[in-house]
C-alpha cells in the first residue's frame, strides 16, 4: 500500500501492521489446506511437516494475523477519535518490527525443527506444546512486553486527545486483552487446574475482550462509512460491554463441564455463553434502522441525483465486511456455539468435529470479516478514494471466502454428526469406535467437501489479495 495520501504516523503504521497481517492471513489458510489434505491423505507430505505442526502453524497464524490487525486497526481509528496523533508512536514503529521478527522466527523452528527435546529448552525454545498456544515462553513475553507497549500508547493517547466512548471502551478493553493472556504462562502439573486457566486463554479472551474489540471497530466503522449517529452506536457499545463481560465471563463455564469443575458451572455455562452475540447484532440492526429512517432519507431528499444516491455509503467493500461480521458473528459464535453448549448435548459432541465447524464459522464471522474490512477503509484513506465501490475482484473474494467458510463449516457439521451418532452414541466412545467414526462414508467424504471448500477459501483470498493491492488505480472508485 502506498502512503501517498497518509499525513498521520499512526496511520501509516496501521498499514504496516494490516500488510503483515494479510501475509499471516494467507499463511493460515495455505496450512489450513495442508492439514485438509492429510486428513484426506495421510501420506502427504510424509517426513517433510508433520501433520500436527500443519495444524499448529494454521491455528496460530490465525490468531497472530488478527492481533495483527487489531493492533493496525486501533492506530488508523486512534487519530480520528482523538483528534490528535498517536503519542508514542516511534515506540509503536518499534515493536511493530520486533513483533514481526519474533512471529518468522517462531514459524521457522515450528517448520525446520518440529519436536524438540522432552525437557524445559523445548518449552523456552520450541513449543509449549499448549493446544492453540504453542509460542515458546521466550515468545510468549515478547507478546507480553509488545502488547504492553501498545496499551501504553493507546492509554497516553486516549488521555491526551478527544474523549469519546470508542476510545474509552478500547482502552478498558485493551488492560483485559493484555491481562488475560497472562493467565497461560504458568504452569501447573494438576491437569484440571491447568485446563481451567487454559480456558481463561483460548476462550475468555476471545469471548470477552475480543467480542468488545469487535463492537468498538463496529461503532467506529458505521459511524464512518455511512455517518452513523455517535450516540445510537455508543449506546449499544455499551450495553453490549455490561453483557459480554459479564455473560463472557460466565459463559466460560461452558468449557468447564469435563474438567472436574463443580457441577453448577452446567448451567451457568450452558446459559450465558449462549447470549453473548446478541448486543452486536442489535446494535447493527439498530443504527441501520435508524440511519435508513432519517440520515439516509435526509441525504437523499437534498440530493435526487442517482449519483449521490450510490455514494451514502462511502465504501462498499468495507461495508459488505461489516455487515457479513453482524450476522456471521450470529450464525458462528452465536448458533454453531449453541448447537453443541448444553450439557446434555456436549457429553456427546465435546471432541468432535462440531467444535471445528464451529471455531471455522466463529472466528471468521466475529473476527475475520470486519478486520477484512478495516484494511478496505485503510486502503481507502491510503489512496485518497472519497467513494469506493466494489470491483470485480472484490466481490469474487468476499463471495468465495464466504461462500467457502460456509462449506467447510456445514461439512464439518456433518462430519461431527457422523461422529456423535457412531463413535458416541452407538458405540460408546471407546478407542474402538473412534476409528470406527472417522471411517464412516458420510465422514469421509465430509472431509473431501472441507478440503473442496478449503481450496474455494483460498482462492478466494487471492482475489482478496489482489483487490486490497490494486483497488488504488481502479477507475470504478469516486475521488
Amino acid at each position: 500500500m502506498a502512503n501517498n495520501h497518509l499525513t498521520s504516523e499512526s496511520k501509516q503504521l496501521a498499514t504496516w501492521y494490516f500488510t503483515f497481517a494479510a501475509v499471516l492471513f494467507g499463511a493460515q489458510l495455505l496450512f489450513g489446506l495442508v492439514a485438509a489434505i492429510q486428513y484426506v491423505m495421510p501420506g502427504f507430505l510424509y517426513g517433510i511437516l508433520d501433520f500436527s505442526i500443519a495444524r499448529i502453524l494454521h491455528i496460530n497464524a490465525l490468531v497472530v494475523w488478527m492481533v495483527f490487525a487489531m493492533f493496525g486497526a486501533v492506530y488508523w481509528l486512534l487519530p480520528d477519535e482523538t483528534g490528535i496523533e498517536t503519542v508514542g508512536i516511534k515506540i509503536g514503529k518499534l515493536l511493530f518490527w520486533i513483533f514481526a521478527a519474533a512471529i518468522v522466527v517462531v514459524v521457522l523452528v515450528y517448520l525446520f525443527i518440529q519436536v524438540g527435546p522432552a525437557d524445559a529448552t523445548t518449552i523456552w525454545f520450541i513449543t509449549e506444546g499448549r493446544e492453540y498456544i504453542e509460542a515458546p515462553r521466550w515468545a510468549d513475553w515478547g507478546i507480553v512486553v509488545v502488547a504492553l507497549g501498545f496499551v501504553a500508547n493507546l492509554f497516553l493517547t486516549g488521555i491526551k486527545g478527544r474523549q469519546t466512548g470508542i476510545v474509552t471502551v478500547l482502552m478498558a478493553d485493551m488492560i483485559a486483552f493484555a491481562g488475560l493472556y497472562l493467565a497461560g504462562m504458568f504452569f501447573t502439573d494438576n491437569i484440571s487446574v491447568d485446563q481451567y486457566w487454559w480456558w481463561w486463554v483460548i476462550h475468555l479472551w476471545v469471548e470477552a475482550t475480543w467480542e468488545v474489540y469487535v463492537g468498538a471497530l463496529a461503532a467506529y466503522g458505521l459511524i464512518t462509512m455511512i455517518g452513523a449517529h455517535r450516540k445510537v452506536v455508543e449506546m449499544w457499545l455499551w450495553i453490549e460491554v455490561a453483557m459480554l463481560f459479564g455473560s463472557g465471563i460466565l459463559g466460560l463455564g461452558h468449557h468447564y463441564f469435563w474438567i472436574g469443575t463443580p457441577e453448577y458451572w452446567w448451567e451457568i455455562g450452558a446459559l450465558f455463553s449462549a447470549l453473548e452475540p446478541l448486543p452486536l447484532v442489535a446494535m447493527f440492526i439498530h443504527v441501520l434502522y435508524d440511519w435508513g429512517k432519517t440520515q439516509g432519507a435526509e441525504m437523499n431528499a437534498e440530493h435526487t441525483d442517482e449519483d449521490h444516491v450510490k455514494s451514502v455509503i462511502n465504501n462498499k467493500p468495507a461495508f459488505t465486511w461489516f455487515t457479513l461480521n453482524a450476522f456471521g458473528n450470529f450464525l458462528g459464535a452465536g448458533i454453531w456455539g449453541f448447537f453443541h453448549t448444553l450439557p446434555q448435548v456436549n457429553l456427546y459432541t465435546h471432541g468432535t468435529q462440531f467444535t471445528s465447524a464451529h471455531g471455522h464459522l466463529a472466528f471468521f464471522g466475529a473476527y475475520a470479516t470486519i478486520l477484512v474490512g478495516m484494511m478496505y477503509l485503510a486502503v481507502q484513506g491510503t489512496n485518497g478514494i472519497k467513494v469506493m465501490n466494489h470491483t470485480k475482484a472484490s466481490i469474487w473474494g468476499v463471495s468465495m471466502i464466504t461462500g467457502g467458510v460456509m462449506g467447510m463449516t456445514v461439512a464439518l457439521t456433518i462430519a461431527g454428526y457422523v461422529q456423535v451418532l457412531v463413535s458416541r452414541a452407538q458405540m460408546g466412545a471407546t478407542w474402538a469406535a473412534y476409528f470406527d467414526g472417522q471411517s464412516g462414508l458420510w465422514f469421509t467424504q465430509a472431509m473431501d467437501w472441507r478440503l473442496i471448500m478449503g481450496v474455494v477459501t483460498f482462492l478466494g483470498f487471492l482475489f482478496l489479495a489482489k483487490d486490497l493491492l490494486t483497488t488504488g488505480k481502479s477507475p470504478v472508485h469516486e475521488r
